[in-house]
């Protein structure tokens, strides 16, 4: 039986809501194995003295490995 865990993150650029994305892919890659998807739930444009940054509110799922028996 496969195992999907969920966690939430909130990733942030100051080129584009892609470029977020894929830093909360790249960062959540550091520590976790087995990512399969990423769904956005929220988007955000800042603007502070002229300049945009964006972020975003994300749901990473990863497959979690199973342990055979003699682990």
């Amino acid at each position: 039986m496969k195992i999907i865990k969920v966690i939430e993150l909130i990733a942030t650029s100051d080129n584009s809501i892609e470029d977020a994305l894929k830093n909360a892919v790249s960062e959540a890659s550091k520590t976790i194995k087995n990512i399969d998807s990423v769904n956005i739930s929220n988007i955000k444009a800042h603007v502070n003295d002229g300049n945009i940054s964006y972020g975003i509110n994300c749901k990473v799922s990863f497959r979690v490995d199973e342990k055979s028996p003699a682990d």
